[in-house]
């Protein structure tokens, strides 16, 4: 089979039209936030929605919940839609909850965002103090049953603590390196070199606030940025996750940033004179430029069997180890 092309993470406003647009770009998978701060019930009627899309559109999407489902995808010229949080709100306070999303088919949870949860410390907290007791608890059980811890909000010492507990490798699905922007949310050089050293993965986000030189960040640059990363830590640990919130309203942005936990307004890596959503990159709109990043990484020196990985190769070895129960 062909490499795939694989996409770690995605909060779009969904619609036919971008479904269609996968399908025109040749996305074989999707990681979909599913839940930011949503309680279990919740959770379920984000499911339930999704499940009307996959009833509408069988032809365009369909749920992912193996690494067979990647290439069923590319078998069938359709898109696998595989489900994370990016919280453990939907868990609530309940261990056996992890489980039951797992059968419900959520693949990825993160275990902060942003703030400290009942799990580990947000990237936001001025004090760092690691997994809880309940978090080393809930490590374990997601490695049991196959749920990929995801630490793309969380702070540096949760992140090394996650990376050190969990028996399997975990994931950072969407941000950058620090060291080539220095926003909050993007990761240390020791975080990165324990992530890959473990087997871990790193998805490239595109989100403006994680991008050098924002909106205007060029696809060279980006693709630089990549090629660095590789000669640090490895191009086989690699991928994308674009963080690409399409069509979304800016309430969007105050949900994600503030759910129920704040009366005032938590503008994250934006500020009150940039509040909402910031323009795309030029080179990255929607599902259909994904071609623009394969190019832009040969161009800066990837062999093309390594810019196939990043572009989806190696997030698919990486759910054929993660997937299912703990062996």
């Amino acid at each position: 089979m062909k490499a795939p092309l694989i996409d770690n993470l995605q909060y779009a406003n969904w619609s036919e039209t971008i479904f269609r647009q996968m399908r025109a770009g040749g996305v074989d998978a999707v990681h979909v936030t599913i839940a930011y701060h949503e309680s279990f019930r919740e959770m379920v009627l984000n499911l339930e929605a999704f499940n009307r899309w996959f009833e509408r559109f069988p032809e365009l999407i369909f749920k992912g919940t193996t690494a067979a489902d990647v290439r069923l995808a590319r078998e069938t010229n359709r898109t696998a839609i595989f489900f994370g949080f990016q919280n453990p709100s939907p868990i609530e306070d309940d261990i056996g909850l992890v489980e039951i999303c797992h059968q419900l088919g959520i693949r990825f949870m993160q275990l902060t965002y942003n703030n400290q949860s009942l799990l580990a410390t947000g990237c936001y907290e001025e004090n760092d103090t690691g997994l809880t007791r309940m978090g080393k608890q809930v490590v374990s059980e997601m490695n049991r049953v196959g749920m990929v811890i995801d630490m793309s909000h969380s702070a540096d010492r949760s992140t090394l603590e996650a990376i050190e507990h969990s028996v399997r490798p975990i994931a950072i699905t969407h941000a950058n390196p620090h060291w080539w922007h220095p926003a909050l949310r993007n990761k240390s050089d020791e975080v990165l070199k324990a992530l890959t050293g473990r087997g871990g993965m790193l998805g490239f986000s595109v989100y403006p606030h994680h991008l050098k030189g924002a909106s205007n960040c060029t696809l060279q640059e980006f693709c630089e940025m990549i090629a660095e990363a590789a000669s640090r830590y490895g191009a086989e640990h690699l991928g994308i996750g674009t963080d690409l919130c399409q069509d979304q309203p800016d309430s969007i942005v105050e949900w994600m940033r503030v759910g129920r936990w704040s009366k005032v307004m938590d503008y994250g890596e934006g500020s009150a004179d940039n509040a909402g959503f910031p323009p795309m990159p030029d080179w990255f709109n929607d599902n259909r430029d994904f071609g623009n990043i394969s190019q832009g990484l040969l161009d800066v020196g990837f062999s093309l069997a390594q810019m196939e990985g990043i572009m989806g190769g190696n997030w698919l070895r990486f759910y054929e180890s993660s997937f299912g129960p703990e062996a």
